[in-house]
């Protein structure tokens, strides 16, 4: 039994527009999700962090702020085209 009471969003599916954008930012998400991993790895190992440790953190914000970069170069690029 589940103490936790999710209503159903609805029927309604992603529209392709939807899933697109997703697509466009999809390579962001998973910079995101490779730092959110090395933050982790970083806190577990506690007082006992190696330097290894610190710099995949490092390099893992360095790509986020990368492709965040790439991605709104291409949304200014698509955005002065029109």
């Amino acid at each position: 039994m589940s103490i936790i009471h999710l209503s159903a969003v609805g029927s309604q599916e992603p529209s392709a527009a939807d899933l697109a954008g997703i697509e466009q930012e999809w390579p962001l998400i998973a910079a995101e999700l490779d730092l959110l991993d090395a933050q982790i790895a970083f806190i577990n190992a506690g007082p006992y962090a190696s330097e290894l440790e610190t710099r995949r953190v490092r390099r893992a914000s360095r790509r986020v702020l990368e492709v965040g970069r790439e991605l709104v170069d291409r949304e200014i690029a698509t955005d002065g085209a029109a």
